[in-house]
């Protein structure tokens, strides 16, 4: 039988097929390779998953509804699911509403469509579905706690991101399967989204172009290295909740690191010094993110292990070798 995982072409989604790969599951990889970002690094993760056994590529886009009938045939013979694709940008979903509504929503209808399907034939394993600490953004409350309320989304992609989690807990109700919710915290490390600070503040330093630091570098984040977001992602598939529930888990590294902490640590590993300066806040930011991870550790024996000045440098070794910086 084979696993379904949405964005495989995606940053996290890369890592989550690679480690099903590298223990030996058949995978059926789903992405659209659309051009929100650079669309060569994206058919440079595929290109590298194509090389495993095991790999199927279906380039179509989630939001596109004969998926559902033609991924619940016989072959490949899906059944569970690992939903990753989706529109991401906070600042992004500010221009490009639509974008939002497709993917994010409509999107998600689809694959649970799907995931409603395969349970009515008696082998749906388990459905994964990525959610996001942008639900938090409108909370005050630290650390983030999957119990806290988030009915004040301060951006369009936070709003979408919580639609889904409730499209899916009322397909879960409604036709008996089994799902998790996932919010991630700022994942960073080797293949990552270029939209993302690190990977912008680490090109202008290279370049030597000035880097922003948005509400005067009054900010922090619960920085997330890939590898563990990754293993999270995979114990999460592995402990499916009763059929007709939906579990949410935090993946974060539980630790609040400031903007400047991070400016630091990537001039370090970069050997460079950083033009700073400082910006006004970005609407539909969240000042702090910080995960409450009890649940997770409990449950899913979750137990994130790398730092954060060792992923930079992991993340900076990876770019001088892919862009031979």
């Amino acid at each position: 039988m084979s696993i379904l995982v949405t964005g495989a072409a995606g940053f996290i989604g890369f890592h989550v097929a690679r480690a099903l790969l590298q223990r030996g599951e058949q995978v059926v990889g789903l992405d659209n390779l659309n051009d929100y970002y650079d669309v060569a690094l994206k058919q440079a993760r595929l290109e590298r998953l194509q090389r495993q056994a095991g790999f199927v590529f279906l380039k179509r886009d989630i939001a596109e509804e004969t998926l559902v009938q033609e991924l619940a045939e016989p072959e490949p013979g899906i059944d569970a699911v690992v939903h990753l694709a989706a529109q991401a940008g906070v600042r992004h979903s500010l221009e490009k509403p639509f974008a939002y509504s497709r993917s994010n929503l409509h999107g998600q209808v689809v694959v649970c469509e799907l995931a409603r399907r395969l349970q009515e034939q008696g082998r749906l394993r388990n459905f994964v579905f990525a959610s996001s600490s942008s639900v938090y953004s409108g909370n005050d409350r630290l650390p983030f706690s999957v119990d806290d309320p988030i009915e004040n989304p301060l951006s369009l992609y936070a709003a979408s991101k919580y639609c889904g989690e409730v499209i899916a807990r009322t397909y879960a109700g409604l036709f008996g399967f089994p799902a998790v919710g996932l919010r991630f915290f700022t994942v960073y490390g080797p293949w990552g989204r270029p939209d993302m600070a690190l990977f912008q503040f680490t090109e202008a330093i290279l370049h030597g172009r000035p880097i922003r630091l948005f509400n005067h570098g009054d900010m922090e984040r619960d920085f997330t290295y890939i590898d563990d977001a990754a293993d999270g992602v995979l114990r999460a598939l592995d402990r499916p909740p009763p059929p007709g529930s939906v579990k949410l888990y935090n993946l974060g590294n539980h630790r609040m690191e400031s903007l400047r902490s991070m400016v630091d640590a990537l001039e370090a590993a970069l050997g460079r010094q950083a033009d700073k300066r400082l910006a006004a806040m970005q609407p539909g930011e969240a000042v702090r993110t910080y995960a409450d991870i009890g649940a997770s550790e409990r449950e899913l024996g979750f137990c994130p292990r790398t730092g954060l000045r060792e992923g930079i440098g992991r993340f900076v070794d990876w770019y001088r070798d892919f862009y031979g910086a």
